[in-house]
């Protein structure tokens, strides 16, 4: 295993396949190398998909979406809202077929994204397909359900995500619970870690291209082309989102003034920090963002990035601290954009971020006594 313990993330050259660098305690590091052996293999990216932001691009546009078949549930919120849930139960589950104590794996999707998405999907068929249940979180107005109260979500907003848990863990008592955060998603699911410690239900988390220190992810996007590639994208997707429960939401919030926004700045200047009552946006996203809260966090946390992600520049990962952290590992790769990690020459199908997810989850689970 390549072993990296300075704060300095190099960026390999493009020639040969690369080992992730792996910046951890020794003992997470023993678990890691025995259990999940993907993080000591070279990550070779597809030969004409090889920057950050094409990975980022070409994901989205080529990776296939595995057949799921979910079951939803809609739970209601304290505030008189509902929460959309995608459920995979694996009844057929031959590993583990008594339904009470059939591990739960819970995935946050990333942003702007649902139960639907290509990685979330991945994600479900390398869990089934071990004999574990799958539970989709989608974000308030993005799993297709209506907006009951004018409250979407936030990335420093964990009480949804609390509601989730609990009444996962009403339902499945005595079933390992394991949470999966996505972009987005995985700052949700660390700052839910962080504030509930050790009362967070969980045995494990995962979180895969996390932008640890929202400002640096935002000055990140708003330089030239990842603006015009990104930015403006994203920011339009959030907008639609607002303009389609316009009527709720314009009770609180100036929506025309909202859908001009053209940043995912903008954005959260005119509408997530107004929404969720911080003076400004710089607030929010100190408050949003997740580097800072480790040491708060106390189950076992494997968090990947690439370097070469434009939504989660390099200096700003948190290396020092997942040295010092017996509980949390950082794998970098050098190469794999946001979500990407795409490789083979027509990389649609599984990939390394797949094979990742498959075998920490399990490896959590053989450390449990569950599972061979």
């Amino acid at each position: 295993m390549l072993k990296h313990t300075h704060a300095h993330i190099p960026m390999s050259s493009l020639s040969h396949p690369q080992t992730p660098v792996l910046v951890c305690s020794d003992a997470f590091r023993v678990f890691l190398q025995r259990h999940c052996p993907v993080v000591a293999e070279p990550f070779s990216p597809t030969p004409w998909c090889w920057g950050g932001r094409l990975q980022t691009l070409v994901r989205v546009l080529i990776k296939s979406s595995p057949q799921v078949d979910y079951r939803n549930e809609l739970i209601r919120t304290a505030d008189g809202g509902q929460i959309s849930l995608d459920w995979v139960d694996n009844g057929d589950s031959a590993a583990y077929p008594e339904c009470y104590s059939r591990p739960t794996v819970l995935i946050l999707p990333g942003l702007t994204g649902n139960s639907r998405q290509t990685y979330v999907l991945h994600a479900v068929s390398q869990a089934t397909r071990r004999g574990y249940r799958c539970v989709v979180f989608n974000n308030r107005g993005f799993g297709g359900e209506e907006l009951l109260t004018p409250v979407t979500f936030c990335a420093a907003d964990t009480s949804d995500l609390e509601r989730v848990v609990l009444h996962v863990r009403e339902l499945f008592p005595q079933a390992p619970l394991l949470g999966t955060g996505v972009s987005l998603g995985g700052m949700l699911l660390l700052n839910y870690l962080a504030r509930k410690g050790s009362d967070a239900g969980l045995v494990a988390g995962l979180t895969m291209s996390v932008s640890w220190d929202t400002l640096e992810s935002c000055a990140s996007l708003e330089q030239p082309i990842n603006r015009l590639i990104f930015n403006r994208h994203l920011a339009s997707n959030l907008c639609q989102a607002i303009n389609r429960h316009r009527k709720m939401l314009e009770t609180v919030v100036d929506v025309d003034h909202v859908l001009k926004a053209r940043t995912i700045r903008e954005f959260d200047e005119r509408y997530t920090s107004v929404m969720f009552g911080y003076k400004s946006c710089l607030d929010y996203y100190q408050e949003a963002s997740p580097n800072y809260k480790l040491p708060r966090t106390t189950v076992p946390i494997l968090c990947l990035n690439a370097a070469d992600d434009p939504f989660s520049p390099k200096h700003a990962l948190p290396v020092a601290l997942a040295k010092r952290l017996p509980n949390v590992a950082l794998l970098v790769t050098s190469h794999g954009g946001h979500i990407g990690y795409l490789e083979g020459l027509y990389p649609r199908g599984e990939g390394y971020m797949d094979r990742l997810f498959g075998q920490f989850i399990q490896a959590v689970l053989i450390v449990l006594g569950l599972t061979d």
